[in-house]
């Protein structure tokens, strides 16, 4: 399968929020496609410090991930990349693209002079923790949140 990475355009939109909202997790917080999200496409779009990659085959979106690359004070200054919103098509699961796209990523995060990548994912997934820490990631935080 030939994949190729993108940014994403506006006419990809409604397919990335159908990607992922695509599971029990996620689907209640991320809603119905509208323009809630076309507002948050066209902040990341116009950040220059933000990336919505979408991984394509055949002409398809099957893939997306949001990278933000973020400078920082500790560590020496690093900058960080941060991965969000990593989804891969239901029916193209298993057969690396997953891995390929966190490559991308990386591969970017280094190009942008990034020191560390980081993630989180929800503690409801331990299908994505296993596949993160098959990637080198450790779980070396607990993560915290609050609504605002």
């Amino acid at each position: 399968m030939e994949l190729t990475f993108r940014e994403a355009e506006r006419d990809d939109l409604e397919r990335i929020v159908e990607l992922i909202a695509d599971d029990a997790v996620a689907a209640t917080r991320t809603g119905t496609y509208g323009a809630a999200h076309v507002a948050g496409f066209e902040a990341v779009a116009a950040s220059p410090d933000n990336e919505l990659v979408v991984a394509e085959a055949g002409g398809e979106v099957i893939g997306v991930m949001q990278l933000t690359f973020i400078p920082g004070i500790s560590r020496n200054g690093a900058s960080r990349l941060l991965v969000e919103a990593v989804r891969v098509d239901k029916a193209q699961r298993g057969q690396g693209i997953g891995r390929l796209m966190m490559e991308h990523a990386h591969d970017r995060g280094r190009a942008r002079g990034c020191a560390l990548a980081q993630l989180t994912s929800d503690k409801q997934r331990p299908e994505a923790h296993r596949f993160y820490r098959n990637l080198g990631y450790e779980q070396s935080h607990e993560g915290f949140k609050l609504p605002l």
